[in-house]
């Protein structure tokens, strides 16, 4: 794979490459309208699509950090992003262009004041994963194989401009308008400081690597603070196959509902126990040890749930409250999702369409146990997604509905489902976490 010998980093480098990207995507604009008159609209919009999605993933690969984060983010979201957007996307997860061997030991000496010589016995300069934050490098030291973690150049730096730079696209994406706007930004642009604080990163992933060991087949590296800085994180290197390639060939019904129990008690005891989710559960996070064990790596971005919207937002998924109207008003109201000053529309509008939503992204949590491999279940979702993704009425509204809180938390469910999915497990005892 082609390596990077320097990244973007000033606010006029990194805004001239996007503005860059922007004429490309004029261009091809330019050429979809010539295609219409030549072949189908459809045909024309998918290759449009295709061409979009090259061209702006191609950009953000090279400006690395919160510019390809969010494209990393935006790749779960199969329900909004057309296919191409989806499928290119998510390269950001875990494979995208390294830093040169040459980039690498510089950046390793400003960010530690040592070379990878002076710390371990041995470094590989050569990547053997990059993703949008930083990539993974192989190591050894007193005869332990270690996988040490360096941050891309100037990604801390640039979060803020970056995100001012995506933002009025996202706002045009998700029909997000006015200022109520800014918390869902301000709380995007948290988390993403956040995970550029490896010293944190660190602490997170001792915390709930230790009060997850418990679980059944499970499994975390040791993390290693003395060989760590906030841009440079070591821990074990961890043997074993990312998720999605796991799934593409796993006929193992048994193997599949073992990882697929493992991955939904981590999740349930996170949240209902600790009050703090690993959020961020996208496939390049998980390997798959040779007996079949869940690895889980990154603990980067770590949402802590306030009791404030953790009691609502449960309570919210109960059937006995979906079916109650009076009950289920109330709560969209304690939850932000309706406000005060709504119009009768409005609230008509948003309080079916939430129903609509709730009633069925709810059911896994209504039963003892859940078929996950349920490809009908998924394909609601899916429909139901496009279509209010197509509704002309919702256009007309202001859609930034909902607590800041639901930006991590739907997400992370949103991940979960679709490992679950990808993983084909089923008869997932759904409250096994309160036996653990």
């Amino acid at each position: 794979m082609k390596t990077i010998d320097k990244i973007p980093t000033s606010k006029i480098q990194r805004a001239t490459k996007l503005v860059s990207t922007g004429a490309k995507v004029g261009v091809n604009y330019i050429k979809y309208y010539g295609d219409k008159m030549v072949t189908s609209k459809e045909e024309a919009k998918d290759r449009l699509n295709k061409n979009n999605a090259e061209d702006i993933y191609d950009s953000l690969k090279q400006l690395k950090g919160s510019a390809l984060k969010v494209a990393q983010m935006l790749s779960m979201e199969k329900t909004i992003l057309p296919q191409a957007y989806v499928e290119k996307f998510s390269l950001a997860q875990f494979s995208v262009p390294p830093l040169s061997p040459a980039l690498v030991l510089k950046t390793f000496k400003n960010y530690f004041g040592k070379t990878p010589d002076e710390l371990y016995d041995t470094f590989n300069a050569t990547s053997i994963n990059a993703a949008s934050i930083g990539q993974v490098h192989e190591a050894e030291k007193d005869g332990k194989k270690l996988a040490v973690k360096i941050q891309y150049p100037g990604v801390a730096d640039s979060i803020a401009s970056d995100l001012a730079m995506v933002k009025p696209v996202a706002m045009s994406m998700f029909n997000i308008k006015g200022k109520d706007s800014d918390k869902y930004f301000k709380e995007v642009e948290t988390k993403l400081i956040e995970e550029t604080n490896y010293v944190l990163e660190v602490q997170q992933s001792m915390e709930i690597a230790q009060a997850c060991a418990h679980i059944p087949n499970l499994k975390f590296p040791n993390y290693y603070p003395d060989l760590s800085s906030d841009r440079i994180i070591t821990m074990d290197y961890m043997k074993g196959e990312h998720l999605s390639e796991f799934t593409k060939y796993n006929t193992n019904q048994e193997k599949a509902n073992k990882i697929g129990q493992a991955l939904w008690d981590f999740y349930m005891y996170q949240i209902h126990k600790l009050k703090k989710v690993h959020a961020d559960p996208h496939p390049g996070n998980f390997l798959i040890s040779e007996d079949g064990q869940l690895i889980v790596l990154d603990f980067g971005c770590v949402k802590t749930i306030p009791e404030d919207f953790y009691i609502p937002y449960f309570e919210l998924a109960q059937k006995e409250n979906i079916s109650n109207q009076e009950k289920f008003l109330a709560k969209l109201y304690e939850l932000e999702i309706l406000k005060p000053e709504d119009t009768q529309e409005e609230k008509a509008f948003f309080s079916k369409m939430f129903h609509d939503m709730l009633s069925l992204f709810s059911l896994p949590l209504q039963d003892e146990t859940f078929d996950f491999s349920n490809a009908d279940f998924f394909l609601k979702i899916a429909q139901l997604g496009e279509q209010y993704s197509k509704n002309t009425q919702i256009r007309k509204y202001n859609a930034n509905r909902g607590s800041k809180h639901f930006i991590y938390m739907n997400r992370t469910f949103f991940g979960l489902y679709n490992l679950m999915f990808d993983l084909k497990a089923n008869r997932i005892i759904i409250n096994n976490f309160n036996s653990l």
